[in-house]
């Protein structure tokens, strides 16, 4: 028997759950307080991975106007050294820009079009009722819903995390980052990625994504506790605009565009509260995001997958089983990869570090391959060293969308 399952959230981690429900005739019902399209400030940048589940939900990357495909990316070094790191040119795509507003407002009609019931501007209130038959959720707009499972795809600050007791009171997650969107820009961020190693961000960095137009999203992440605070984040940001070799790279004529925008980014699914009695955590409720990196749509879209998956597993049984089920996928998907991230993390910390690790992954044309593909999760992050993910033509996969473009 389906299971009927409401979806808070309509960003990437509660579409990627309601499509993978929905395609096995569960009812499925997602809702979202915000009015789509909106923006969500981001660095906008799709890996390998996340190219991969799109496609496995059959979502048409034509639907996001300023869909941008990358296959170069240049990577300097805090002592001046670039690298150049080129993803394959056949095989399909291996990273693309895809703007928040867009991609997300895609997502969103590509489940409608599928026949999910999706309402915006209506955000949760509260739980009502909560047993072993069922839960009950008051949602603005739309009154008392009645589910067998509630999917919390509600954000950093989850309100319904919050209502079940298990926030973290003053979290601010473990990332920090600034973004900003540049227009006429001419150097070679109009058409390339380039990644900034610069030693006071350590082990953070600053970025140029190029979009259509000859515009960017330009920005920089860097870990909480380091050497900035958050509002010293804010000082740094037009100065760190001004370096000479991001000005070089965005073009003399580059402008940018409205004033930036920041936001925190939480990275610690392996001691985050994945469920809790018919409520599974998806994306940013449930702290997905590559500590490594500060990249989440990947492991946000992962997450949804997962919890869909875990409930039609589950079938009519008790939801107890259906957690288990959860947690176990979240574990074998993404914990090894945290702390393989978590481990470089403090490597990177270090300019020696970081010096090391970039110098090793210049040393050869495979070295320089194979880096990027691992930095854009072509693989796993930790897949070497977890042996139940080897697999024939490993590396050597094919990208995502090879008849786009």
């Amino acid at each position: 028997m389906p299971s009927k399952v409401l979806i808070i959230g309509a960003g990437p981690s509660g579409t990627a759950c309601a499509a993978t429900l929905h395609r096995l005739g569960h009812e499925v019902v997602v809702v979202d307080k915000a009015t789509f399209p909106r923006d969500k400030c981001c660095g906008d940048g799709l890996t390998t991975n996340a190219l991969r589940i799109l496609e496995e939900l059959e979502f048409d990357p034509a639907r996001v106007p300023d869909w941008q495909t990358c296959s170069d990316v240049e990577m300097r070094s805090f002592s001046g050294r670039k690298i150049d790191l080129p993803l394959p040119s056949i095989g399909g795509q291996f990273a693309a820009i895809a703007p928040r507003a867009q991609l997300d407002h895609a997502l969103v009609e590509h489940c409608r079009d599928m026949g999910i019931t999706i309402h915006e501007g209506c955000a949760f209130e509260s739980i009502t009722h909560h047993d072993t038959n069922g839960i009950s959720v008051r949602v603005e707009n739309l009154g008392e819903l009645t589910v067998d499972y509630v999917v919390a795809a509600d954000g950093m600050w989850s309100p319904v995390r919050k209502s079940l007791g298990l926030s973290t009171q003053g979290y601010l997650g473990e990332w920090h980052a600034f973004r900003q969107y540049a227009s006429n820009v001419t150097g070679t961020s109009k058409d390339r990625l380039h990644v900034w190693f610069d030693k006071d961000l350590l082990p953070g960095y600053a970025w140029s994504f190029p979009l259509k137009g000859g515009r960017a999203n330009v920005g920089f992440g860097i870990l909480r506790g380091g050497k900035y605070s958050v509002q010293e984040m804010k000082d740094l940001w037009p100065n760190l605009l001004q370096r000479p070799h991001i000005r070089e790279a965005l073009g003399a004529t580059a402008v940018m565009e409205d004033r930036h925008t920041a936001w925190p980014i939480p990275a610690r699914v392996t001691t985050a509260a994945l469920s809790s009695g018919r409520v599974l955590f998806v994306g940013d409720a449930a702290c997905v995001t590559d500590t490594l990196t500060g990249e989440g749509i990947g492991q946000a879209l992962l997450s949804g997958q997962l919890a869909g998956q875990a409930i039609i597993k589950t079938g009519n049984r008790e939801a107890s089983i259906a957690r288990r089920n959860y947690d176990k996928l979240v574990k074998q998907h993404l914990f090894a990869d945290h702390r393989m991230s978590v481990t470089l993390g403090k490597i990177l910390q270090s300019s020696i570090g970081a010096r090391g690790a970039l110098r090793l992954a210049s040393l050869t044309p495979w070295t320089r391959r194979n880096f990027v593909r691992w930095m854009f999760e072509d693989e796993p992050r930790a897949a070497a060293f977890t042996p139940r993910r080897w697999h024939k033509g490993f590396l050597k996969r094919d990208g995502a969308f090879k008849n786009y473009g």
